[in-house]
């Protein structure tokens, strides 16, 4: 299990301080084989965090919690230009040094930036602060997009939805893209279960993830029905490119990913009809042939049944939901 740390500095925005627990569980909740242990280490001095809203926190982590950790995190807080105490600059650098991974959200780049572990390398901060971060660390080539940039165990990003995007990347690092991808559907429909759109209640719901875990024994035989969807393959097909026979392959199919080959292979069709529908303007004709499902009628059952509502429906809420959080639509 991967020890994930959140260091929390006086004057921490409160989204910055809850945001990595809702995207790491979110990926564990979704995904069996993924497991994080996330603890909120709270620095010396630590009152609160910043307004509005702002909160105790109570844990019973200071810096020690940094010692065992695979990753640590620092996110944005109040004071952010001042140098930090030596302690907190001896654990980040302890941490760096035993081969730990350090992310930056927003403005808590600068803190790591006065470790010195930024020198030589790129990084990215808050838009409205690259040019200021640039100029008190000439050091350290800043992106000035605030994209998420990785650079030896440095990572680094504006903080988009309190660093979401930042452990979708780490997520990624972790367990794949599919997993990062399918995590970040989720992150959506849960913001969006507030507003009780049957659309994705029902989906958010729905069991359909397909996930091989990380150096399964299958992973080479997945990845060829991921890559080969538009084919209409056979139970035959599949266990001939994994050199087994159908009850082995279908046996080591229910130990590793808890599904029978066919119905790893329907719903990795669902999942790419989704993202499909979500980051193109595909008709249904063109995704049902993409996926392999055949025709429009056998998409729209097997979607309805899996997720609990139609391709259109889908396809017109999720886009409502992104353009409420983001202003315009994803790409692909």
């Amino acid at each position: 299990m991967s020890v994930i740390a959140v260091l929390a500095l006086d004057g921490v925005p409160g989204h910055q301080l809850t945001a990595p627990g809702f995207a790491f569980a979110t990926a564990a909740r979704h995904h069996p084989p993924v497991a994080y242990d996330l603890r909120i280490c709270t620095a010396p001095g630590f009152k609160g965090t910043g307004g509005p809203g702002s909160f105790r926190v109570e844990t019973p982590w200071g810096l020690e919690g940094l010692d065992d950790a695979d990753t640590v995190l620092l996110p944005g807080h109040e004071g952010f230009r001042d140098e930090p105490p030596p302690e907190i600059v001896d654990a980040l650098r302890a941490a760096a040094a035993r081969g730990s991974r350090i992310g930056a959200v927003g403005t808590g780049t600068f803190t790591l930036a006065a470790t010195g572990l930024l020198d030589g390398r790129r990084a990215a901060t808050s838009r409205r602060n690259t040019e200021e971060l640039a100029r008190l660390h000439p050091l350290i080539e800043v992106d000035p997009e605030g994209a998420v940039v990785a650079d030896g165990p440095c990572h680094s990003a504006a903080g988009v939805f309190g660093g979401i995007d930042l452990c979708l990347h780490l997520i990624t690092l972790d367990h794949g893209e599919p997993v990062a991808i399918e995590t970040e559907r989720q992150l959506f429909m849960q913001l969006h279960a507030q507003a009780d759109d049957p659309a994705f209640d029902a989906a958010t719901n729905a069991l359909y993830n397909a996930v091989t875990p990380p150096g399964s024994s299958i992973e080479p035989t997945t990845r060829w029905m991921e890559a080969n969807l538009h084919h209409p393959l056979t139970l035959t097909d599949i266990a001939a490119h994994a050199g087994l026979g159908v009850r082995n392959l279908t046996r080591r199919f229910r130990a590793e990913t808890g599904l029978t080959p066919l119905q790893y292979l329907l719903r990795t069709r669902i999942q790419r009809a989704q993202r499909l529908l979500e980051r193109t303007d595909d008709p249904v004709e063109r995704i049902a042939a993409q996926t392999g499902l055949g025709t429009p009628a056998n998409l729209r059952g097997h979607f309805q049944r899996l997720t609990g509502t139609n391709p259109s429906t889908y396809r017109t809420a999720f886009r409502s939901l992104v353009a409420t959080f983001t202003g315009s639509d994803p790409v692909p």
